[in-house]
Formats: C-alpha cells, structure tokens, sequence
C-alpha cells in the first residue's frame, strides 16, 4: 500500500473549531475531513484550505450553509467535493488519493462572506 498523511488543523481564536486530527488514507482512496465548531449560527460560512511540502496555503472551497453550490475557484471538482448541512459543522473531501496530496489542511470559519464588501 502506498499511504497519504493528511493532517488537519483549525484556524480559530480558541477552542471552538474542532476537526479530524490526522487521516492515513491508501492511495486511490478518498478522504473525508469533518470540521464542526460551537461558535454559532450566524457562522454560516466555511472556508477550506490546504498547504502542501514547501508551498503557500491555497484555498480550496468556499462553502455556505445551506447551499450546495460552493465555490472551488480554480480547485478541480473531480478532486474535492465538501458539504455544509449546516452553520455548525461540514466536510471536505479529496478525492482519489496521490502521495501529492499529503499536507496540512485548514478549516476556518466565519460570519462574513469573503465577498462582502462595506457601504460607503
């Protein structure tokens, strides 16, 4: 077997978002990180990212609750799917494991879109 290490890590002020530790998943496999934090409902948005050997963090997904249409940017849908059921909690998932895929990846989370943009 050809194994990948994920390692999941939580971009929070303390201790209110919880996720996966560490997955050891087989080569070919998908893997599924679940994230869940006690902050509140009005933080509907959840933001994925990932940091690979050597490279800067990416975004993956940017995910809303309640809302099935998430936004990848430039990441490949046939190599991450995720879902929001709702405010408090969610999942990534990668797809058809590489050896490349081993890495660190994020989830954090907020009450404001990174879209949203003040009144002048």
């Amino acid at each position: 077997h050809v194994w990948t290490m994920i390692t999941i890590m939580s971009l929070s002020d303390g201790s209110d978002v919880h996720q996966t530790s560490t997955l050891w998943e087989t080569k070919g496999d998908n893997a599924t990180v679940e994230c869940n934090h006690t902050k509140g409902g009005d933080y509907i948005y959840m933001y994925w990212y990932r940091q690979l050997p050597g490279e800067n963090m990416e975004l993956i997904v940017s995910t809303t609750a309640g809302n099935d249409d998430h936004d990848f940017g430039k990441s490949s849908k046939e190599k991450f799917s995720a879902t929001k059921p709702n405010a408090e909690s969610g999942t990534l998932i990668v797809k058809n494991l590489e050896p490349g895929d081993q890495g660190l990846y994020f989830c954090a989370v907020s009450q404001h879109s990174d879209t949203d943009t003040c009144g002048s």
